[in-house]
């Protein structure tokens, strides 16, 4: 396995340091597991986070560590309620509402809908489509969000790419086939978290396996119209598509691809045109280019709920609490 890139370790220890100084409550619906245990420990040793397990009390509790257990909460009536409130239209019975806002995940996620909480972090034992739906269910979409996708950042092993060798790569985890609508709003998402998350303004390049008409078909033509509604709905982005990957990210070859444009070449948020080209695209960067990708971070939520892989380490959950108490500054 190739070391760390020196990037990772300035990005989260930059990110540690920002997210200290904002304070924020994150809750975890995985509370008794011992690997949340762990890292919520240490986030609340750190000063990093005020982290909230749901669940019962274990005997040997973590210091600075707090607990809520659904069924000796005194805001479960609430949550009770505002989910009611929120699912009411899909046909859902008060005691239904009820009875879901007592279950740990949706607790948690209800927990961030009413306020209490900045975000959330789960998945550790629950599979990515409960979390995501249960946070979709309490938290809801951002008012100027027309979808949910997601953001790996990669930290690369060659400094100069990217901004200080970091990448927003995008949807690598969610929407399976974007239109060219949804692909613009998967762009306009990954702008923003690169600026939350990477600190810099985003160069952003729609991918696609042509460059400025080299080639032709209708998958071209996808991203071709998503640049289109891309620069009418944020005409101030520094964007531009469709590019191939080599255009985006290589100097040289983005002057011969592209000659004039303000992205190619030195693009450091690449939006895939599907989840296949990402998926293996940011497979093939951390395994075969030594990278490390840290994510997948949730875009187009009106708060911040991470979901996480049901093999990750007590390090994964803290970096993953560190980066959504830093996305709940911008909502």
């Amino acid at each position: 396995m190739a070391a760390i890139p020196d990037s990772a370790k300035r990005f989260m220890s930059g990110l540690i340091e920002r997210a200290r100084r904002t304070k924020k409550t994150i809750a975890f619906p995985e509370g008794g597991d011992p690997r949340v245990l762990e890292a919520a420990a240490r986030l609340a040793r750190d000063g990093v986070v005020r982290p909230v397990l749901v669940g019962p009390k274990p005997e040997k509790a973590p210091a600075g560590v707090e607990f809520a257990d659904p069924a000796k909460s005194p805001s479960l009536g609430k949550y009770a309620a505002l989910y009611y409130e929120r699912r009411r239209a899909k046909g859902i019975t008060q005691v239904e509402a009820a009875e879901v806002a007592k279950k740990p995940l949706y607790f948690a996620s209800l927990m961030v809908g009413a306020g209490d909480a900045d975000g959330s972090v789960g998945g550790a034992v629950n599979s990515t489509a409960d979390t995501v739906r249960a946070a979709l269910h309490a938290v809801g979409a951002h008012p100027r969000a027309r979808l949910v996708s997601s953001v790996f950042i990669m930290a690369l092993q060659d400094a100069s790419l990217g901004h200080n060798g970091l990448m927003a790569f995008a949807d690598c985890a969610v929407v399976v086939d974007p239109n060219a609508m949804q692909l613009a709003d998967i762009a306009i998402a990954t702008a923003e978290s690169t600026r939350v998350l990477i600190d810099t303004e985003p160069a952003v390049a729609l991918l696609s396996f042509s460059t400025r008409g080299s080639g032709k078909g209708p998958m071209v033509d996808k991203v071709v119209e998503a640049m289109k509604i891309l620069h009418a709905r944020a005409p101030e982005l520094n964007a531009d598509g469709e590019l191939q990957a080599d255009a985006a990210v290589d100097a040289l070859v983005g002057r011969s691809k592209a000659p004039g444009s303000k992205v190619a070449g030195r693009a450091n948020t690449l939006v895939f045109p599907n989840l296949e080209a990402a998926n293996i695209g940011y497979k093939l960067v951390e395994r075969l280019g030594g990278a490390m990708a840290i994510g997948p971070f949730m875009q187009g939520l009106a708060k911040p709920a991470n979901d996480l892989s049901r093999g990750c380490s007590a390090e994964d959950i803290y970096n993953v609490a560190v980066v959504t108490a830093l996305q709940s500054e911008s909502r």
